[in-house]
C-alpha cells in the first residue's frame, strides 16, 4: 500500500495553488476522491495472490520406475590375463653358422614355412658320404648274392663243401645287414641336411629374432631362435573364490537360483583395461578341479575369437561371466538403492502417495543396475530421482524416470561395488525424512 501513497499527494497537490481560479478550485476538488478511488482500485489488483484454483501449492514430482519382475542373469566379474592358445619356440638343431632369417619380424607364418637357414655344407657332405657308403654295401650284397646262388646246386651235387656253401650264405646276409645300415645312414644325413632349414612348427605370428645372422647355433644344445603364438583364439585365465563358487552351488540346490543356459559352455565377456567391452563373446572351456591352498582360488579358462588381432596375450582383462539366473528378480538404477551397515533400502510410492523406505535383498549389479532379490512386489513405484524435494515427507506426483545419455568413454562401474556417496546421498536422506 505504501507506494500507492505518492500518486494520491501528486493529485491533491495543485488543489492547494493559492491563485487558482475558483471554478478551477472547485473542479479539481472532486477529482481528488475519483483518483484515489482509482487507485485504490488499481493497488487491490496488484496485491492479488496468484496460485491453483483449489489453493496451496502443487505436489512436487518425482522419477519412478515401476517394479517388473523377471529372470535376471546373475553377472560375475573376475580379473583374467589373456594367453596364447599355442606357443612353440623355434630352435636349431642343427649345430652351424646361421647364413639366413627369412621373416618379417611380428608377422604371420604358416606351418612348415621356413625361417632360418643354417651352413648346410657340412649336413650335404655327411649325405653324400653316406650314399656312397650304401653304393658299396649294395655291390658287396650283388657279389654276396651271386656267390651263394651259384654254390646252391654245386652243394646239392657235392660238387663244393658244404662248409664252403655255408660261408656264401652267410657273406650274403652280412652284405645285406651293411645295406641297410647305409639306408639308415643316409636317411639321418638327410634329416641333419633338413634341420638346416629351420621351419614353422605351428601357424601363427612370430615376434622379433632372438639370434641374428653370423652366430654359431646348435652347439651343445637346441639354440632358441624366436617364438611363434597362435592367437586366433585366446585364451584367458581367471579365477573366482572358492567360497563364492560353494555359496552359488548351495544357492542352486536350494532352488533360490537356476543354472544358466548353456553352463556347460556359458558366455562370457571381456571388459579391457579402459573399461571397453570386447565386441566378440567368448565361451567357458573348463573350471579347475583343484583349489589353490596359498590364495583359495579356481581357475577357470575361457576361449575368445581374436580374428583381427585386437587382443594380445599377457594382457589384463575382466571377465563378465553368467553362472546363474535368478527368477522373479528386478532391476533398479543404482541410485535408486541406498546401501549401508544396517541394509539396502529404496524409496516405494505408497497408496496414500507419499514415499516410504522398503528395505531390499541385492543380488549383484549388471550393467549398471543392481539386481534386487526380494522385497519389492510387481506394479511398486520406486522413487529413482528428485530425493530433494522430499523433506517433510509430502505427496508427491510420480512420473517415469528416463535414464541419462551415457557418455562416449568412461570406465563401466564394477560388480557388486556399493553405489557412488553422490547418488546415495540424496536417498539416505529422503529416506530418514521419510521415515521421521
Amino acid at each position: 500500500m505504501p507506494q500507492c501513497i505518492a500518486p494520491l499527494q501528486a493529485v491533491s497537490a495543485p488543489v492547494r495553488a493559492p491563485h487558482a481560479p475558483v471554478r478551477q478550485r472547485q473542479a479539481r476538488a472532486w477529482l481528488v476522491p475519483l483518483g484515489a478511488a482509482l487507485l485504490l482500485a488499481a493497488c487491490g489488483k496488484t496485491e492479488a495472490p496468484a496460485g491453483p484454483p483449489g489453493g496451496g501449492m502443487p505436489p512436487p514430482e518425482v522419477g519412478v520406475v515401476t517394479v517388473q519382475p523377471g529372470a535376471v542373469g546373475l553377472l560375475t566379474e573376475l580379473p583374467g590375463r589373456l594367453e596364447a592358445s599355442r606357443v612353440a619356440q623355434v630352435r636349431a638343431r642343427a649345430a652351424g653358422i646361421l647364413q639366413q632369417r627369412l621373416f618379417q619380424e611380428g608377422s604371420d607364418v604358416k606351418a612348415g614355412q621356413v625361417l632360418f637357414r643354417i651352413d648346410a655344407a657340412p649336413y650335404q657332405a655327411a649325405l653324400q658320404s653316406a650314399e656312397a657308403a650304401l653304393a658299396k654295401g649294395q655291390a658287396n650284397l650283388a657279389q654276396a648274392s651271386a656267390l651263394a646262388e651259384r654254390y646252391q646246386p654245386l652243394a646239392a651235387a657235392q660238387a663244393v663243401s658244404q662248409q664252403d656253401y655255408a660261408n656264401a650264405v652267410a657273406a650274403q646276409k652280412l652284405a645285406e645287414a651293411e645295406v641297410a645300415a647305409g639306408k639308415a645312414a643316409v636317411a639321418t644325413a638327410r634329416i641333419n641336411l633338413g634341420y638346416a632349414s629351420v621351419t614353422a612348427p605351428i601357424a601363427g605370428r612370430i615376434g622379433r629374432a632372438l639370434v641374428t645372422e653370423g652366430a654359431l647355433v646348435g652347439q651343445g644344445e637346441a639354440t632358441p631362435l624366436a617364438v611363434v603364438q597362435q592367437i586366433h583364439p585366446l585364451y584367458v585365465n581367471f579365477t573366482q573364490s572358492a567360497a563364492e563358487v560353494l555359496q552359488l552351488r548351495r544357492a542352486m540346490d536350494a532352488g533360490r537360483f537356476k543354472r544358466a543356459a548353456g553352463s556347460d559352455a556359458a558366455s562370457v565377456r571381456v571388459l579391457l583395461e579402459d573399461g571397453s567391452e570386447y565386441p566378440l563373446a567368448g565361451k567357458l572351456l573348463f573350471s579347475d578341479l583343484t583349489v589353490d591352498a596359498g590364495t583359495g582360488q579356481i581357475t577357470l579358462r575361457a576361449q575368445v575369437p581374436n580374428p583381427d588381432g585386437r587382443l594380445l596375450p599377457g594382457l589384463y582383462v575382466r571377465v563378465r561371466l553368467e553362472q546363474a539366473q535368478a527368477d522373479n528378480a528386478v532391476l533398479l538404477p543404482q541410485q535408486a538403492v541406498t546401501r549401508s551397515a544396517q541394509g539396502d533400502t529404496v524409496l516405494v510410492i505408497g497408496t496414500d502417495g507419499k514415499p516410504a523406505p522398503r528395505s531390499v535383498k541385492i543380488g549383484g549389479q549388471q550393467g549398471g543396475q543392481w539386481v534386487v532379490l526380494d522385497g519389492l512386489q510387481a506394479g511398486e513405484q520406486v522413487v529413482v530421482d528428485g530425493f530433494q524435494k522430499l523433506r517433510g515427507n509430502p505427496v508427491v506426483k510420480p512420473v517415469p524416470w528416463q535414464a541419462p545419455a551415457q557418455p562416449a568413454a568412461g570406465r563401466a562401474p564394477a560388480a557388486g561395488a556399493p553405489a557412488s556417496s553422490a547418488s546415495s546421498a540424496p536417498a539416505a536422506a529422503a529416506a530418514a525424512s521419510a521415515a521421521r
